[in-house]
């Protein structure tokens, strides 16, 4: 299956800046590598609201959600398209809340398929905007493809208008859920709220702490992960890089968490599950090099993996 890069530079999901810039700077990072990866593959870009961030926000609870609506779509679209025509589609974004649009468009590709999820991230991403404490919407993609409010832990009251574009974002490729929970599994989750950790014991969503996946091996854990997953025909990988570890890594990224996983660590998980011939897209995230402390590092450690995970796709 021939490779597609799906360019998505947007970040007006994020409550930091600067996310946009991440595909030109692993596009730089393979440039200084004498790494001509980016004119082996082909590729496409996907149009961008990014100039609202200067409008007023008018949304309470979910900031510029009526643009993350619109951005979810293209992504939705693109990815549909790229699938339908037989491309193993890799989606290089801003921040997270277009993964939306990617788990939309894989679903609206296979409407029959049973998905299986792969978050690797330091967060849960199962904010909605009845609980998010920030409103910032790549804190809730995941409550989106669930279709799950999570009313339990409510704490907000968003408008009639937000709650319209939220339904929206929610029914986006095709109406309803996009997986199921227990076809969610999370790798490094180490930074979350309350709302979102009761959700996860409540729907029994499996998530492996980096400290588990070290004490009893990457390969039973990924194992394990990969038997939850047999009965999915599909199997998305969203590689947040915040669920590297930032002192070793860098603080390239707009919520950086310490004792995070390492490059080789992120590779080894996604090569186990490339394995199964279910992986049918990948989505790179949440790239900040205005926020890199070591210069472009984490835009050229995001592209050690990428270069990597290519070659065994």
């Amino acid at each position: 299956m021939e490779i597609k890069i799906i360019k998505n530079r947007s970040d007006i999901g994020a409550g930091t800046r600067g996310s946009d810039m991440g595909v030109d700077a692993i596009e730089i990072a393979a440039i200084n590598a004498g790494n001509d990866f980016f004119n082996k593959h082909l590729y496409e870009d996907v149009e961008t609201h990014n100039e609202t961030i200067y409008n007023k926000n008018n949304n309470d609870f979910a900031k510029r959600i009526e643009n993350v609506v619109e951005q979810c779509q293209r992504v939705s679209n693109a990815v549909q398209a790229n699938l339908t025509a037989g491309y193993f589609p890799i989606v290089l974004s801003g921040d997270h809340s277009s993964a939306l649009g990617t788990l939309s468009g894989i679903k609206a590709a296979n409407p029959n398929k049973t998905m299986g999820v792969i978050w690797l991230d330091a967060h849960a991403d199962l904010h909605s905007p009845y609980t998010s404490p920030s409103g910032n919407i790549h804190g809730m993609p995941l409550a989106a493809a669930l279709g799950n409010d999570n009313l339990a832990c409510q704490i907000n009251h968003p408008s009639p208008t937000t709650i319209s574009h939220w339904n929206n974002l929610k029914n986006i490729g095709i109406n309803g859920p996009k997986m199921q929970a227990k076809h969610l599994i999370f790798f490094g989750l180490r930074d979350y709220e309350t709302a979102e950790a009761q959700l996860i014991e409540a729907a029994g969503i499996k998530h492996y702490k980096v400290e588990e996946v070290r004490f009893r091996t990457l390969a039973i854990c990924v194992q394990e992960a990969i038997d939850q997953l047999k009965d999915c025909d599909i199997i998305y990988i969203s590689f947040d890089v915040d669920s590297m570890d930032c002192d070793s890594v860098s603080y390239g990224t707009g919520t950086p968490v310490p004792i995070g996983f390492q490059a080789e660590e992120i590779m080894k998980i996604i090569d186990q599950f490339v394995a199964t011939k279910k992986v049918c897209c990948i989505e790179f995230t949440e790239i900040n090099p205005l926020l890199d402390n070591k210069g472009n590092k984490m835009a050229e450690t995001a592209f050690q993996v990428l270069d990597h995970i290519t070659k065994t796709i």
